[in-house]
């Protein structure tokens, strides 16, 4: 196949007449990379003996399985008849006019049915249904999402798996609080922007009446964090908003949070300024307890008297305390509130949680907080502090049986990052990528004998298009100038629903999914420094490649990844989803579903709230994908980028999202893997393949299963 890259095409688009083509809107379809992710396309690295399994085939979308679905009681009842099957290449499904195909695509030569699954694009598990407001479908394959009241809580549509998992509920609760805190960010953002323009323009003012320069203005700094949990407040979509003693479901030792605002969302920690949590006489019904108890601390080297041990802590009470951060005391504390709490757990036994906050450059608030386990609280004494006035200290004890600690008193550690390329163990290539990224990508295999690197393919950092397919430049663009800041003004901000779907922060973030994120592109005003280009600025993390046991290869990052952040493209070659019929054992195919995000089917909700999408695409784009099977893909088997190795995961913490900058077709987007959760260090990054269940065949029509490795909470336990 003849292909020329993207860079190329861009420019020479751009020097003849920009054409109109048509336009539309979209869903993904993507091709599982091999066993229950990123299996390497070389045969040497398929054959795993342990999993003893066959190469998964491509995946089609839920509008595809449905007309399958009536294909396959159509030949049943042919056969019932008599009659013989013809092709199953070929055959028609009167009822959809749709193609069914196949493909042979097992790693021992075995033949087996093409079963396409779409995967959806939002930062949202499968069956999820928030509390109110807005929702999207879930990043899992057959998801519906809708709006549910306050303590309906989050429903579980994972196909008969039953309650949704207490981590999950945690998980989602924490997406649904970034989602609040970006579009709020965005706010505050806006709200700065007005504020320095409305300075400017008073400066230029003041110097044109060669008067005296006007005084600034001082504006109180909001907190959209605080402002984030207070509207989960008042919605009821605090996920235990009653407190509790002990552990809390989904929250195990370790668990990490980025910010005190995420502590009280999940309730975990009800107040973002307090040290000590405790249950008061409102509790009384509940609890026999002499109350006030304590439920929760938060040792963070606040108090000059703290001491630390780890395992063993004498923590100071609260009360006193110079908030300027000098962590001095100024005036004596008092044996009242969280302090009287403390002591009650003392006497009557009560163990309470313990989170140890440390700095980190990760988190807006400077710091990472990490759940420690229940310490007892052993006992209590007043005593003249250092700065000579009167504390209360309270002596902890971790509770045994727990597991190990991840945090002592100044280092907290998720795992060993490597500082160098000396470093790393099990090191087969320094970078996969050849020098093409900023930044290298190394290959790390402790689990063959003897170690090989990834192989028979070649790093792509860009999309490459092939010769028979037409990329159009029709996208018109907006006349900003440097960047783009006013929503009301800005062409592309108009076509996202009058608004920026990026905040600065951070580098920049996706506030939410959408069905398609309209970016500005080559012919825009604006320059690279625009919010409204995140997605087109390359890596921006530490990436790693390395070898798994049962999944072939994977991807972990180096680097914290907040929630909404850009992580990579899917890149290959841009291609014509007819050509792939006759390519043989390739489990890189990423095919663009374009209807299914827009429309929905197969029981899902649309994403978009009326008029996201402008009608005049929308209507073009439902003609132009009257056709049953997608008419476009990304093939990544012989070329593409680090995309290709991300494994898939019934709990992913990536979500993916078509993007469009260089023209409308959503048949031709561009897609995105963003980050759905905050990502620590070293965790490694996941999307949902979209199987659904008992969907792929073989060549005798009998369902072939896979199983899945990922080691979820909510697991399907099989990949299809």
């Amino acid at each position: 196949m003849v292909v020329q890259s993207l860079d190329d095409v861009v420019h020479q688009q751009l020097m003849v007449s920009a054409t109109a083509e048509k336009s539309s809107e979209s869903k993904i379809a993507v091709t599982a990379n091999g066993g229950n992710g990123a299996k390497s396309a070389e045969k040497k690295l398929r054959e795993l003996s342990e999993e003893g399994s066959t190469m998964p085939p491509r995946r089609s979308s839920a509008r595809i399985q449905a007309l399958q679905k009536a294909e396959e009681e159509l030949l049943a009842r042919k056969r019932a008849e008599g009659v013989e099957e013809k092709d199953n290449c070929n055959d028609e499904v009167k009822a959809g006019k749709a193609k069914k195909r196949n493909r042979k695509s097992s790693s021992d030569g075995e033949e087996s049915v093409v079963v396409e699954v779409e995967v959806v694009s939002p930062p949202m598990k499968k069956g999820v249904a928030y509390r109110k407001g807005k929702v999207v479908d879930g990043v899992n394959g057959n998801v519906k999402v809708g709006e549910v009241n306050g303590k309906e809580g989050l429903e579980n549509a994972g196909g008969g798996l039953g309650e949704k998992s207490d981590l999950l509920k945690v998980k989602e609760t924490i997406r649904l609080f970034n989602k609040y805190y970006l579009h709020l960010v965005q706010e505050e953002e806006k709200r700065c922007g007005k504020a320095e323009a409305e300075r400017k323009a008073a400066k230029k003012a003041s110097k044109s009446k060669k008067g005296a320069p006007p005084e600034e203005s001082k504006t109180t700094a909001k907190r959209p964090d605080l402002k984030a949990v207070s509207k989960m407040m008042e919605n009821n979509e605090i996920l235990y908003p009653e407190k509790r003693i002990g552990n809390i479901p989904g929250i195990d030792v370790g668990y990490q949070f980025y910010s005190r605002a995420e502590m009280v969302a999940v309730g975990f920690h009800s107040h973002w300024l307090n040290g000590i949590d405790y249950m008061g006489q409102s509790y009384a019904k509940a609890y026999s307890y002499e109350l006030p108890v304590a439920v929760a601390i938060v040792i963070s080297g606040m108090y000059e008297d703290d001491l630390d041990n780890a395992e063993d802590v004498v923590y100071t009470g609260q009360g006193g305390h110079n908030l300027t951060g000098d962590k001095r005391q100024f005036r004596d504390q008092k044996l009242e509130r969280g302090n009287l709490a403390l002591k009650n757990c003392s006497e009557q036994c009560v163990p309470v949680r313990v989170i140890r906050g440390h700095e980190s450059s990760s988190s807006y608030t400077g710091k990472v907080y990490t759940y420690d386990g229940l310490y007892k609280v052993v006992n209590y004494w007043a005593g003249k502090g250092i700065s000579g006035f009167t504390v209360y200290k309270f002596r902890l004890r971790r509770l045994e049986g727990q597991p190990t600690l991840t945090t002592n008193q100044v280092y907290f550690t998720y795992g060993r990052v490597p500082q160098s390329l000396t470093e790393i163990q099990g090191l087969v290539c320094e970078d996969i990528t050849g020098g093409q990224e900023d930044m290298p990508i190394p290959a790390t295999n402790l689990v063959d004998d003897p170690p090989v690197p990834p192989t028979d393919f070649t790093y792509c950092k860009s999309l490459k298009v092939a010769k028979n397919v037409k990329l159009p430049m029709n996208a018109t663009g907006c006349k900003c100038e440097g960047i783009c800041n006013d929503p009301t003004s800005c062409a592309c901000a108009l076509r996202n629903g009058s608004d920026f779907p990026y905040v600065s922060r951070d580098g920049g973030r996706l506030i939410e999914a959408k069905d398609v994120v309209f970016e500005c592109g080559p012919k825009c005003g604006c320059g690279p420094g625009c919010v409204n280009r995140t997605s087109q600025r390359g890596l921006r993390y530490r990436l790693e490649v390395f070898r798994t046991a049962k999944k072939g290869w994977a991807v972990r990052s180096w680097d914290f990844i907040p929630s909404g952040a850009p992580v990579c493209e899917y890149t290959g070659i841009l291609a014509r989803a007819e050509d792939m019929d006759s390519v043989l054992e390739n489990n890189y195919i990423f095919e663009i579903d374009c209807l299914q995000t827009i429309k929905g089917l197969g029981g899902r909700e649309r994403r978009s709230q009326d008029g996201e999408i402008p009608a005049n695409l929308l209507d073009k784009y439902h003609d132009q994908c009257s056709e049953s099977v997608p008419e476009f893909c990304i093939d990544a088997g012989s070329t593409g980028n680090i995309a290709r190795f991300i494994n898939h995961c019934c709990e992913p913490n990536l979500f993916v999202q078509c993007v469009l900058s260089t023209h409308d077709d959503l048949r031709l987007a561009r897609i995105m893997l963003f980050a759905a959760d905050n990502i620590p260090p070293l965790q490694e990054l996941t999307y949902d393949y979209g199987y659904v269940l008992d969907s792929v065949l073989d060549s005798d029509g009998k369902i072939k299963q896979m199983p899945c490795y990922c080691g979820a909470s909510v697991c399907r336990k099989r990949l299809f």
